[in-house]
């Protein structure tokens, strides 16, 4: 990464502010499927996360979203949630992407719909 984005950006990872308080003050306790890190201070309360890639927060998944809110004491890593049968794997929110979901007749997919069924009658003025 250049020295640029490093020192100016922090959309595009850690900069070096939150580098060096992490190797100080952070303590790891845990990484998730995506890779992400997750720290807490070793004087205070704090938790944060180090993306890994693309810093966005629909990538943190639910568990570890609710160590980081406060929500349970203990990380995911130490104590893992119980997961139900109904439940379905995370997935970030794909908006704005090319994995976005786009519905048949969109732009995006073509722009060809169905033909109307005859079961909607357009409104005319009098």
């Amino acid at each position: 990464m250049g020295l640029f984005l490093r020192t100016f950006t922090w959309w595009h990872g850690q900069t070096w502010g939150t580098w060096l308080f992490t190797r100080r003050r952070g303590e790891c306790v845990g990484e998730d499927a995506g890779g992400n890190l997750y720290y807490r201070d070793r004087k205070g309360p704090r938790r944060w996360v180090i993306y890994n890639g693309e810093v966005e927060a629909s990538r943190i998944p639910p568990e570890w979203h609710a160590w980081l809110h406060h929500t349970v004491d203990a990380p995911p890593s130490e104590k893992p949630p119980v997961v139900k049968p109904w439940e379905a794997p995370h997935h970030p929110n794909m908006t704005g992407t090319s994995g976005a979901y786009v519905p048949p007749g969109a732009l995006a997919a073509g722009g060809h719909r169905a033909p109307a069924t005859g079961d909607y009658e357009a409104w005319r003025p009098e």
